[in-house]
């Protein structure tokens, strides 16, 4: 739930820095609809201001960073997709296929999985504290990671490493993502935000037009869109439509809310 007074997602401009806050710390800052409209229109907005220079995203409380999506916000049927056709292009959590030019850094504070990890692989950078972990255990779940994960994953790291990590479901700690090249740096917990905006506030002193043309080089991206994901996303969608309506897909939610060991049936 969200009012006025508790907003999904919250917004702090410092001086050429946007911080934008998933807040559900009492959900793990899972993905329901209010986080889809929020952070989507956060980052448009951010992107659009000539003063916003870098922007740092994180999640509230001390816990999660991202819990990717939210099942029970699926399972009511009220859904995680922006109320906002047209905002839908943005992709999950608003974010994941938002082509913005300016710089999104991700600092993460606790728990990054499923789509907490893919938030990370949709940013440019990311900052992590000691006891974050990261990992896409869709498959344990009958799903698979289909907000950019499946494919990003092996072009974030060693084809072979980002594969293992996809197919085992496992998660790494921070250390091992850092290690891995997953993300930039690791900092003590207290630190993770803080950490963050002072690398925020580094780009920001940057040229805005040289950084946001570099970013959209360096991305691929070409008119707010990137063309070389396209193929990728359209076999996503497909892959989605097949897995996502399986019994399998039914059964792992349902095993893994009774503490069960799923019984998978390749139907």
């Amino acid at each position: 739930m969200t009012s006025e007074n508790n907003p999904a997602v919250l917004v702090e401009n410092r001086g050429n820095v946007a911080v934008i806050t998933i807040n559900r710390p009492d959900a793990r800052n899972a993905v329901n609809s209010a986080v889809a409209n929020g952070l989507g229109i956060a980052l448009e907005q951010a992107d659009q201001n000539p003063e916003i220079r870098a922007i740092v995203l994180t999640g509230a409380g001390d816990k999660s960073f991202c819990a990717g999506a939210d099942l029970k916000a699926i399972a009511s049927g009220e859904g995680i997709n922006p109320t906002d056709k047209a905002h839908r292009k943005w992709g999950f959590a608003g974010t994941v296929s938002h082509a913005i030019s300016t710089p999104l850094i991700a600092a993460v504070n606790g728990t990054a999985l499923g789509g907490g990890t893919e938030l990370v692989l949709s940013a440019d950078l990311a900052i992590a504290a000691e006891r974050a972990t990261f990992g896409l255990p869709e498959v344990k779940r009958g799903l698979i990671a289909g907000a950019g994960g499946a494919f990003r994953i092996v072009e974030a790291l060693p084809k072979k490493i980002g594969m293992e990590i996809l197919l085992t479901g496992r998660a790494i700690t921070a250390t091992q993502a850092a290690d891995l090249g997953l993300i930039n740096h690791v900092v003590p917990d207290a630190e993770v935000l803080d950490a963050a905006i002072v690398l925020a506030e580094e780009i920001a002193a940057n040229a805005p037009l040289a950084v946001q043309a570099s970013k959209r080089l360096a991305q691929g991206i070409v008119d707010r869109e990137v063309p070389g994901e396209t193929a990728q996303w359209s076999a996503n969608t497909k892959e989605i439509m097949t897995v996502f309506s399986s019994k399998d897909a039914r059964e792992g939610p349902r095993a893994f809310a009774e503490k069960r060991a799923p019984v998978w049936r390749a139907e």
